[in-house]
């Protein structure tokens, strides 16, 4: 082989550049060789109008919420650019007149939003977020807890095993139940149970459905909406998200800057063709021009289907986990369509182009459970949605440097289009779904359509092809329940290691995956770290 180092990482998204730097502090010799001309991933800032480069958006991912500060602080980011600007109020304006803003720490604002809806539902908002609150105590450890192989018969995989069950010896049975609920649940089920007001509950639920093949009455819905609910972005308030200032792609660069800072090399525009193997170990990669980089400890960031069955090959892999990876549910059905603006939209509801408070967080398009529900139907039935659901958010709202002064980004992260049109561009299909989305839009603040100067639409055939996010699933896997803990992405290898000797997995198909959380790449690279030492010590003790 033509180069040698300690360490490859396969994929330059925000978790490979994660598991680079942990890998390069450790002293590993690391290289990462990412596909696209950049790195990034699916976290990326992109100027997608070439005849207006002073309009950049957030392409793909666009807000930040569940990055530990164990990542943060490890690798230093703030020094290396990470700044994030805290979201305003989950806002929502309705076609029959009035809006509700909701908020992640001010109860008393909650209160008096709710309540122009239901009384009862507002004295109804200070339990459920004591309610969310209590159960982000038991799951929010879980997002950084490596999940153990249940059933192992092995000492260490037990002694794992009867350990995870000692940490949370003092959860009581009302607990338990609450969390089991969570898990099995609809997100309108588990809200039915809470409200009864349609605006309050269609507010509630977007977190439940958000980059989900599934609409807000399908049972595990109700565990999205906790999983994107019980992080912050440091400043202490619990589900709370920001903007990162430079959009996601800043916080890819900033990692990237701190892998350089600890050795790591990045290279782009390497795409990797097949992992080499020998003797049930991973000995290296072989890049698309047919270079051959030889390595130890190779980590793959990349789809599971991409990871193990392209580029290690089902011949070398044991039957039962290519069937589950086989059997990995990776469906989508989103469509980003990023707007820029001559200026911001004027809602009927709470009126004026002028920087107001709504426009400084969620700007969503999901008037009620029905309302999303029906978009999903459409969508499962073979066509995209007549009207569309839509998480939006304007980061211009804080962060000047994405567009020239005065003007404005409005990113929509919207569903549903079919399931398969990640197979083929369908791109009049997306134009005329857009024109729709920004429809629904134009009914409560009239003025958005006239002042969109241009737009960009990225669908599922866009995110499989241009980003190597199959199926167009921005979390290289659902969130469903067979697909959570210790099943992701198989039973027997959630532990951020692989049936290959050497190989890691650091892809948000594994645990604490499904947002730029960096949780997958600081686990893979940990995993690898602690093998290299065990393997030093055994030797030690045969010499």
């Amino acid at each position: 082989m033509a180069a040698q180092y300690d360490a490859i990482v396969v994929g330059g998204g925000h978790n490979g550049l994660v598991a680079a730097a942990y890998l390069a502090r450790s002293g590993a010799r690391t290289l990462v060789l990412e596909a696209r001309g950049k790195t990034g991933g699916a976290a990326t800032t992109e100027a997608p109008w070439p005849d207006a480069p002073d309009y950049r958006v957030t392409r793909l991912s666009y807000v930040m919420s569940l990055m530990p500060p164990t990542v943060i602080n490890d690798l230093d980011l703030a020094r290396h650019g990470y700044k994030i600007f805290p979201m305003g109020p989950y806002y929502q304006a309705f076609p029959e007149g009035g809006s509700i803003k909701l908020y992640a720490d001010d109860a008393r604002r909650n209160h008096e939003e709710v309540a122009k809806w239901s009384v009862r539902d507002a004295e109804a908002m200070p339990r459920w977020d004591a309610w969310l609150a209590g159960l982000a105590e038991v799951l929010g450890p879980l997002l950084l807890t490596v999940p153990p192989k249940l059933g192992s018969r092995s000492p260490r995989d037990l002694s794992e095993t009867l350990w995870l069950a000692w940490r949370h010896r003092g959860l009581d049975v009302r607990t338990i139940a609450d969390v089991t609920r969570l898990m099995t649940m609809s997100i309108a089920d588990l809200l039915d149970d809470w409200f009864e007001s349609p605006q309050v509950k269609g507010a509630l639920a977007v977190n439940g459905v958000i980059g989900t093949w599934a609409g807000p009455y399908e049972p595990g819905t109700a565990y999205v909406m906790a999983h994107h609910s019980i992080g912050d972005v440091g400043d202490g308030h619990l589900g709370n998200w920001g903007f990162q200032e430079g959009g996601m792609g800043a916080v890819a660069d900033a990692i990237a800057r701190a892998a350089r800072g600890f050795g790591a090399e990045i290279r782009t525009g390497a795409p990797v063709t097949r992992v080499v193997t020998s003797g049930g170990r991973a000995t290296g990669v072989v890049l698309e021009s047919g270079e051959e980089i030889g390595a130890g400890v190779v980590v793959s960031s990349l789809h599971p289907r991409t990871a193990f069955l392209d580029h290690v090959g089902r011949e070398n892999l044991p039957g039962d986990f290519v069937t589950d990876i086989e059997h990995w549910k990776t469906r989508s059905g989103v469509v980003k369509i990023n707007l820029a603006l001559a200026e911001l939209p004027d809602f009927t509801a709470d009126p004026g182009t002028g920087l107001q408070e709504h426009h400084t967080g969620s700007v969503e398009m999901a008037p009620t459970m029905e309302y999303i529900e029906r978009a999903f139907i459409d969508a499962r039935e073979g066509r995209p949605a007549q009207r569309p659901f839509s998480d939006g958010v304007i980061p211009t709202a804080f962060d000047k440097t994405l567009v020239p002064e005065g003007h404005h980004i409005m990113s929509l992260f919207t569903q549903w289009v079919p399931s398969g049109w990640n197979l083929e561009p369908h791109r009049a299909e997306l134009e005329a779904y857009a024109d729709r989305m920004i429809d629904c839009y134009n009914e409560l603040a009239p003025n958005l359509k006239s002042a969109i100067l241009h737009r960009d639409i990225v669908g599922p055939y866009d995110m499989e092809h241009d980003y190597g996010l199959i199926g167009g699933n921005i979390f290289h896997g659902e969130l469903s329940l067979e697909q959570l803990f210790y099943m992701r992405p198989a039973p027997g290898f959630a532990d951020y290691r692989t049936p290959i000797g050497g190989l890691y997995y650091a892809s948000s198909a594994t645990h604490a995956g499904g947002g730029v959380c960096g949780i997958p790449g600081m686990q893979a690279a940990k995993a690898a770290i602690a093998d290299k030492k065990a393997s030093r010590r055994r030797r030690s003790r045969r010499s």
